[in-house]
């Protein structure tokens, strides 16, 4: 099998020189995607808001490889303070409406950028959910 990587079009993959993400067959593993909008800004300053634009960001390369949110087998997350897990935790559960997949959470003392407040990695297969 061949590794695909995949580009949804973010200017700011290519701005950090950044693959978002590698299909493998059908299974696709993402990098640590953050909440930057398509030109690399970063939404939101809570947690909260920042994990909805992460996921939001997750669909669309998932999407782009033909795969939905609805295949997606585990998450891990990183945040800064862990003690905000509760608004990541309802983001998530409403990016996952059918039930949220396998998941871990982590903290981590910061992001690579000062401003980022969680990253979430996602591993899907094509065709699981449905």
């Amino acid at each position: 099998m061949k590794q695909q990587r995949l580009d949804p079009g973010w200017a700011w993959t290519k701005k950090f020189n950044l693959s978002a993400g590698v299909k493998v067959g059908d299974t696709i593993y993402t990098s640590g995607l953050v909440a930057f909008d398509s030109d690399g800004n970063v939404v939101g300053e809570d947690v909260y808001t920042q994990a909805k634009q992460t996921f939001k960001n997750i669909e669309e390369l998932l999407a782009s490889a033909g795969a939905t949110m609805a295949d997606v087998i585990k998450i891990n997350t990183f945040l800064t303070d862990i003690s905000h897990y509760g608004e990541f935790g309802r983001a998530r559960t409403e990016a996952f409406p059918a039930g949220v997949p396998a998941s871990a959470a982590y903290a981590t003392p910061a992001l690579v950028m000062p401003a980022l407040l969680v990253e979430v990695e996602a591993i899907a297969v094509v065709g699981s959910g449905s």
